[in-house]
């Protein structure tokens, strides 16, 4: 009863202090451009630091950097369940999801909460602008594009994405190959030479674990496709390119186990 009573007392107060939250429409054109892949739009949002504006936005608490995290996470669920429903893959869309709010947990101040905010948000955004230019692809050849993503470290076959479809694997052959202008082996080979570019740039695993981890038949293997898609020695590629410029807040512990 008691929580009752606090409601109404501050309902009240709210409508005679005129305390009203802006229109939907405003968020509706954010999370839509998101959604869609407008880059431009969101760029536009970010510089102008409306995830920072206070008024017509509810209080959720009364600290402000608090008050900044619950709406992050807010509006993390909501892009992510959008993203979703526009086409991202649900894994991959839950995984990038779990990786903001996580990051979260270390910050303390406004301006790093903000900071987050609009990487989070621009990286959806990049997302849903690269598969916007997907879009009209079949099925099929969509579904095989998730499964691959969602698979990537087992060692993946035209047979296990035939029958994964209920298809042939001649028919899934051509009809990939056709709509995206490579074949499926090509395809895998290159999402997985683009994971082990991330793990070799980001983090500190030796070739050895990330053969294993992205199920090469080889460490010899794996180095000759790297140099033949990049051009360079995974050595070379992680000479030049190693970086540690993820720096929201404070610098993340060495993960122990390969993600």
């Amino acid at each position: 009863m008691r929580l009752l009573e606090e409601w109404y007392t501050q309902e009240t107060k709210d409508s005679e202090e005129e305390i009203f939250h802006r229109p939907l429409s405003d968020e509706q054109l954010f999370f839509h451009a998101v959604s869609s892949g407008d880059i431009d739009f969101v760029r536009q949002n970010c510089k102008q630091q409306k995830f920072s504006e206070t008024e017509g936005v509810g209080i959720l608490s009364h600290h402000p950097v608090t008050n900044l995290k619950y709406h992050f996470v807010i509006t993390t669920a909501f892009v992510t369940r959008l993203c979703i429903e526009s086409g991202m893959e649900m894994e991959q869309a839950f995984r990038l999801s779990d990786f903001y709010i996580l990051k979260l947990d270390n910050l303390h101040t406004l301006e790093s909460v903000i900071d987050l905010h609009d990487r989070m948000v621009l990286d959806f955004t990049g997302k849903m602008r690269l598969l916007t230019r997907n879009q009209g692809m079949s099925k099929p050849v969509t579904a095989c594009i998730d499964y691959i993503y969602a698979h990537i470290k087992e060692r993946i076959t035209i047979e296990d994405l035939a029958e994964y479809n209920g298809l042939s694997t001649s028919y899934l052959s051509r009809l990939f190959k056709k709509e995206t202008g490579v074949s499926i082996s090509d395809y895998i080979r290159e999402r997985k030479i683009e994971k082990a570019q991330h793990l070799l740039k980001f983090c500190d695993y030796s070739l050895v674990e990330i053969t294993n981890y992205l199920s090469f038949s080889s460490q010899s293997h794996f180095i000759q496709l790297f140099k033949d898609f990049t051009g360079m020695t995974p050595k070379k590629y992680r000479d030049i390119y190693s970086s540690s410029t993820w720096n929201v807040s404070e610098t993340p512990k060495k993960n122990t186990a390969l993600p």
